[in-house]
């Protein structure tokens, strides 16, 4: 499905469906339980859905509402517990890292084989540092193609808590799967990380584990955790928050434009890193009000600012350059990049190598479709830096070197890829038009994401 997106203002509420981050960790934690969890408000994401298909190999019973994609139902989990069990077949992980990251961990806490797969996707993306942590716990792990380093995975467990596991830790999820398979060890499982990163996720581990009953042990610099086990971890009633990722989306599409738009229902629980774009666009002039008491943000862009332009600048910042580091919340590269294209200054988005091992190499496919849309763009290993240009000057008129115009791009079906291109093309002039190939994809986190957008005024067409 190609996406068409042209010159558009927005208008009125918005609500983004519920953290996939949370919802998969609520599967699989109501699946260890004993008794009956509701999980409430989940993301019905295709992640999240393939979750929902992969837990019951291990013994859980799943009962999801009949319209499969509704943004605020209530799943039913019906945990395993006691007689939670080895996968009873391949784990198909569809698109989901994160339940491959997290899954796998837990499947090699028993006695036997199990084998974990996905869609083309998740078979390019490394495993190798899940294969060597599970073995330092005495795991048997391979890759199908032992050079690849890439799923098919086979795991033969059992793993014990008796070695320590010493890792990277520049991916956050596999560590929050060995976090959750300690609830099935006999002893305190302990890990340390070299170079952590995505730690925000690392804390929403902790904060969930903890609220099972599990005690967690992390250092402030988060290289040192401890996890005690066994648990046996009890059933609960959790409403699971709304998605910071999911918010960048709409929030960037309000600056970019002559906007007045409010965000509702956010989450000022501190758990998702990604709630930090919000200060990194205040420091570029953004109107952006949060009103903790209805956890909402309301967005103010272009003209219907509070100084009247909506300009988006760096002049203000030291050396008049802005520099995120991303290492908490790289998931915010795709908004982030998009957004750039706007401003008025350099923009270096920083220590975002995980970003190469995403759904595609986010690095490289951010800089080949922004540069196809007239933006400068600059790629290092683990770094972008985007030279942009505010569509206004200071006085509000026509800003002659803000060239960004239409054209065809990939989302190389990554869905945050796909989101932000489809909101880069509402900032751009009129009579221009952005396309964006494969853009269903956007369902992976965000459901009838162009539908939600379109209520709002985005004016999303199919070509």
């Amino acid at each position: 499905m190609k996406i068409i997106a042209k010159k558009t203002s927005l208008n009125g509420h918005i609500q983004v469906p519920g953290s996939k981050s949370h919802t998969i960790r609520a599967l699989l934690l109501a699946s260890l339980a004993e008794g009956t969890s509701y999980i409430r408000n989940p993301l019905p994401s295709a992640d999240c859905l393939s979750a929902s298909r992969a837990v019951p190999l291990m013994g859980a019973k799943i009962e999801l509402e009949k319209d499969s994609v509704k943004i605020g139902q209530t799943w039913t989990v019906q945990g395993a517990g006691s007689k939670i069990h080895l996968p009873s077949n391949i784990v198909d992980v569809g698109n989901s890292g994160s339940l491959l990251y997290f899954m796998s961990p837990i499947a090699a806490t028993f006695e036997g084989w199990s084998v974990f797969t996905g869609d083309e996707s998740i078979r390019k993306r490394p495993v190798s540092h899940v294969v060597d942590a599970l073995r330092q716990l005495g795991a048997q792990a391979f890759t199908a193609e032992e050079k690849s380093g890439t799923c098919p995975m086979l795991i033969k467990g059992p793993i014990n808590a008796s070695n320590t596991v010493k890792t990277g830790g520049e991916l956050s999820q596999y560590v929050s799967g060995m976090m959750m398979a300690a609830c099935r060890l006999n002893g305190t499982l302990k890990i340390e990380l070299s170079n952590p990163k995505e730690t925000p996720y690392l804390y929403m581990t902790q904060k969930w584990l903890e609220s099972c009953g599990v005690k967690v042990r992390m250092s402030e610099d988060f290289k040192h955790i401890e996890v005690d086990g066994p648990v046996k971890i009890k059933a609960f009633d959790k409403a699971i928050p709304s998605d910071w990722e999911a918010v960048a989306f709409p929030l960037i599409a309000a600056l970019i434009t002559d906007s007045e738009l409010v965000i509702n229902n956010v989450d000022l629980s501190g758990t998702q890193g990604d709630e930090a774009i919000v200060e990194v666009l205040k420091s570029l002039g953004a109107d952006i009000e949060l009103d903790k008491q209805i956890c909402s943000l309301k967005v103010h862009g272009g003209t219907k600012a509070s100084n009247g332009t909506g300009r988006l600048s760096t002049e203000l910042l030291k050396n008049k350059e802005l520099h995120v580091n991303l290492s908490g919340f790289p998931d915010a590269v795709c908004a982030l990049a998009a957004v750039s294209c706007f401003v008025e200054g350099t923009v270096f988005i920083e220590d975002i190598g995980v970003c190469r091992r995403k759904e595609t190499d986010r690095i490289k496919v951010l800089k080949s479709e922004l540069e196809k849309l007239g933006a400068q763009v600059e790629e290092g290993e683990d770094f972008l830096v985007i030279k942009g240009h505010s569509p206004v000057l200071a006085d509000g008129k026509p800003n002659p070197e803000f060239v960004l115009h239409g054209a065809e791009v990939e989302s190389y079906f990554d869905h945050r890829v796909a989101m932000s291109l489809a909101c880069l093309g509402l900032g751009l002039k009129e009579g221009q038009e952005i396309k964006v190939k494969d853009a269903e994809c956007c369902s992976v986190s965000f459901p009838e994401f162009f539908e939600a957008m379109n209520k709002i005024g985005a004016g999303f067409t199919k070509a």
